[in-house]
């Protein structure tokens, strides 16, 4: 495929007589494919994708340690126009969500817009259109762009002294290597967040040694994760409004019963909660153990592990909860500050994602010179998590200050994809040609979001990735009512619309 800075489709007239609007999608995660299906369900074909990997399902295609799973029902983690009736479980393991993901993308024959192996290093507006540059240095230009890079794509690697030194093999979680046999083996894992827990419980029975190093203890909500049954898969299949009422049912649930509550800290369901999580730990039988498993924080104020069977895990006879610092990383394994080493033959860091890079390292320069750089000099912000002052008919998906938290994401995704495409319909209606948030819009927005945020439960008093530099939680504050209302129709006047 060549260039396409000549493309016109801006100038051109749909049947209906809507413009003819060029789209650039960054990312063929779950927003990227949601954001073709449904620009295609507008009349818009004029699509491509750029993608960096070499297949689409983003973060499910990044993640395939063992025992990886989505801790949101399965029902309700599926698109709404797309219900999966044959999920194994009602918590699905990772690789079924990543074909779940496959199967939509065949059905709806997305991948005839994806272009894999690159990535985009530059965009910059001229005024008229977007202009895109991508690592092997291929062009491309666009009327919208629709930022679908999701979060939880750049790994953290934690700068412990020595990592480079170690001699076994080191794996992160999100760039596992099934080439690195465990059984019989010494394991080290680093982290004690979701993929740590859910690692330790996939794997303790087949190594010889598990070691987990934990910097801070985490509460665990006890999950119970029944497989479907034939019959329950084949109700799904002859009645698929049944499940569509079903992920109705649950959506409700999960909001009301988690969503909603993490939002108010004085909540009476955080409450529950809590004694959910304590009771779990309760099941460590011995004290000086469960004493070291005791987190210093309320339930939730950090992001809520969710797992089956942890503490059953951690108790066996081959783990070994590691609460020392790390002082250093040897060839041989890890030494911890009082001197002790621990032989390992394989190392993971379970240590998660650089949660604050949304679309960076991306270059993005708006007509007037705003460059996103400059504009998130201090943190990332964006008005109502999608779109930033002076960068025009630039829309993100699950972006800065957004519930990452605590609601499904592909949920969000299809309020926020469908809230976009409103304002694209403005410009292919002809009413403007370009469309950003107003300062002042984003500003008071900013400030609410702030006041509001105090309010939540992840500003109890631990420290955690929902944090911004100030200490203030990055996570929309407000019930998933509000996210609704306010996803369901954009506020014009919150708009500059211009051209």
């Amino acid at each position: 495929m060549t260039d396409l800075d000549d493309r016109t489709s801006s100038g051109d007239l749909l049947p209906d007589g809507r413009r003819n609007l060029r789209f650039v999608v960054i990312g063929a995660g779950v927003s990227g494919i949601l954001a073709v299906i449904r620009l295609r369900a507008r009349g818009f074909e004029d699509v491509v994708v750029y993608e960096k990997a070499d297949r689409l399902g983003g973060t499910w295609r990044e993640n395939r340690y063992p025992g990886v799973a989505c801790d949101v029902p399965s029902v309700l983690y599926s698109f709404s126009f797309a219900p999966n009736p044959d999920w194994s479980h009602r918590f699905s393991p990772g690789a079924e969500i990543q074909a779940y993901l496959e199967k939509v993308a065949a059905d709806h024959d997305v991948e005839r817009s994806v272009v894999y192996g690159e990535e985009v290093v530059h965009a910059e507006h001229d005024g008229h259109r977007w202009h895109l540059r991508t690592d092997s240095g291929r062009t491309d230009v666009a009327d919208v762009v629709i930022a679908a890079t999701g979060v939880l794509h750049h790994p953290f690697v934690p700068g412990l002294d020595g990592l480079d030194d170690f001699a076994g093999d080191l794996v992160h979680t999100a760039r596992w290597d099934e080439d690195v046999p465990l059984a019989g083996r010494r394991v080290g894992i680093v982290g004690t967040g979701s993929s740590a827990v859910q690692t330790v419980g996939a794997i303790v029975d087949d190594v010889a040694e598990l070691h987990l190093f934990q910097r801070t203890a985490q509460w665990v909500l006890p999950q119970v994760n029944p497989a479907y049954t034939d019959d329950e898969k084949a109700a799904f299949r002859a009645d698929p409004e049944a499940q569509m009422q079903l992920h109705y049912e649950v959506s409700e649930l999960f909001a009301d019963g988690f969503a909603n509550a993490v939002v108010d800290a004085d909540s009476p369901q955080l409450v529950k909660i809590a004694e959910m999580c304590r009771e779990n730990l309760d099941t460590v039988a011995d004290p000086d153990l469960r004493a070291r498993l005791t987190p210093d924080h309320r339930a939730a104020c950090k992001r809520l592990i969710v797992a089956e069977d942890f503490y059953g895990a951690i108790q066996r006879p081959n783990a070994h909860l590691v609460t020392t610092d790390i002082d250093r990383i040897e060839a041989g394994g890890i030494r911890t500050v009082n001197g002790r080493f621990h032989e390992l033959d394989v190392l993971v860091l379970a240590t998660g994602f650089r949660v604050d890079r949304f679309l960076r390292p991306m270059e993005v320069v708006g007509p007037t010179g705003v460059r996103l750089s400059e504009a998130w000099a201090e943190r990332p912000t964006a008005y109502l998590s999608l779109s930033v002052p002076g960068l025009p008919n630039l829309f993100m998906v699950n972006g800065p200050n957004g519930p990452v938290g605590n609601f499904s994401l592909i949920e969000v995704a299809e309020l926020q994809v469908e809230y976009s495409l409103q304002l694209v319909d403005q410009i292919a209606a002809g009413e403007c040609r370009l469309v950003e948030p107003s300062v002042e819009a984003t500003e008071s927005h900013e400030e609410a979001r702030v006041a509001a945020a105090s309010k939540t439960v992840w500003a109890t008093g631990c420290n955690s990735w929902y944090l911004d530099d100030r200490g203030v939680p990055m996570a929309w504050p407000w019930p998933f009512r509000e996210f609704q209302r306010r996803m369901a129709a954009p506020d014009l006047d919150a708009y500059v619309l211009s051209g």
